[in-house]
């Protein structure tokens, strides 16, 4: 009589039943938890102040410290590929929702300013591609147009105030195209990871090799894509949990290499101004390397925080509402610093300031210090429209607020 097989064994030749391991269960990607990672939301803070510091000082050592568009970049990158669980037209349109409205709440405020100042279909000598430009303030899959040179309002703000206020509108073209590919990327990382994050720098070498024509509207977009993209995609792979399915000492042993690489590049580049020294903005190859390995420093050293720790707690208040005001704050910031300068100019013709308070006035500081309080008077006036995009109750000031009878510790 045969043997017969029990679930679980198999039967020899020889008549032996021998027990059959089960077949492993195929592995499910590691994805992050659901909620807000608060480690993430103190990196983008320091982001925000980060920009905000380097357009009043200029210092071009602080970008290599902390290179917080590449951060901006990953953390949105992070962000897109949770959202991407829902259907990616959905969500491209809620995304888009999101961004435009304050885009137009901001154009509604410097477009008018500009005409007034004598900006017109005159003023570059095309008038029928500047009513076409202008369709760029309302969907910027190129730069809006802004005028270089202006009257300055009989000579209260600088000439070239339009061109200073619109320097953040890069970064929100930037964001457009990626969140419109965020798809394509995103399958691409869950097949080839390493390719589609090596990809960007590898296009940003052979763009910036000397023999590829980088002047125009589309040539800007390729430029920001081959600068950031590997910082938008180490965001989604970071999400994806690429990092876990990697040993331990791979992401601190790459970083370092790859800041030395961007490091020496950097060096290699012509200097402009050689008294302030090269600046990595400036050199985007030098800056799509260097971001890559901070951001993966800072992607892999993330300690996923669902709370804060008790050090950090009394920096909740102010993480909280740069996060939830961060399109308005950057966007307003380069008005608010633009706008120091008539107000701080009076004061020259003041016998105390003069007197007692020169190095105030003389001071780098002072501009920053004046233009905090800007920033939250935009806050306050313009910040609404973020949570009216996002289908929020309005709020002029979304400071959190400790529970009642809950002191500080």
């Amino acid at each position: 009589m045969a043997l017969r097989a029990l679930p679980g064994t198999m039967v020899t030749a020889s008549g032996l039943v021998l027990p059959v391991e089960p077949d492993p269960a195929p592995a499910e990607p590691v994805t992050r938890k659901p909620g807000r990672d608060r480690y993430l939301d103190l990196l983008r803070a320091m982001a925000l102040v980060r920009v905000v510091i380097y357009h009043n000082f200029s210092w071009t050592w602080l970008p290599l410290v902390f290179p917080s568009m590449g951060v901006m970049f990953a953390l949105a990158g992070s962000l897109m590929a949770r959202s991407l669980s829902r259907p990616a037209f959905g969500v491209i349109r809620s995304r888009l929702r999101r961004l435009l409205p304050p885009l137009w709440m901001f154009g509604a405020v410097v477009v008018p300013a500009m005409i007034l100042d004598g900006w017109g279909p005159d003023y570059d000598g095309h008038p029928n591609w500047w009513w076409g430009h202008l369709a760029f303030w309302i969907l910027p899959v190129s730069t809006p147009p802004f005028a270089d040179h202006l009257g300055g309002f009989g000579g209260h703000l600088p000439a070239t105030w339009a061109e200073q206020i619109v320097v953040p509108l890069w970064y929100l073209r930037a964001y457009l195209w990626f969140m419109v590919l965020s798809p394509l990327l995103l399958k691409a990382v869950r097949r080839t990871p390493w390719v589609t994050l090596v990809l960007p720098l590898v296009l940003s070498a052979v763009l910036n090799s000397g023999l590829v024509d980088q002047s125009g509207r589309i040539m800007e977009t390729v430029t920001d894509f081959t600068t950031f993209g590997a910082c938008w995609i180490l965001g989604m792979a970071y999400h994806e949990g690429v990092f876990r399915r990697i040993p331990a000492y791979v992401a601190p042993s790459i970083a370092p290499l790859l800041l030395a690489v961007g490091f020496w590049w950097l060096q290699q580049a012509p200097v402009d101004q050689p008294r302030i020294g090269p600046d990595i903005e400036a050199v985007p190859l030098a800056q799509a390397i260097w971001s890559f390995g901070s951001v993966l420093l800072l992607l892999h050293l993330s300690p996923s925080w669902e709370k804060w720790p008790r050090r950090l707690e009394r920096f909740n208040g102010v993480v909280s509402l740069l996060n939830s005001r961060a399109v308005t704050v950057y966007l307003w910031h380069a008005l608010a610093l633009v706008l120091t300068e008539p107000l701080i100019e009076p004061l020259w013709d003041n016998a105390f300031f003069y007197t007692h308070l020169r190095w105030l006035l003389t001071s780098q500081w002072f501009p920053l210090i004046v233009a905090v309080p800007l920033i939250v008077l935009a806050l306050l006036l313009f910040g609404w429209v973020e949570d009216v995009a996002a289908k929020r109750r309005p709020r002029l000031f979304p400071y959190p607020r400790r529970p009642k009878g809950q002191r500080r510790k």
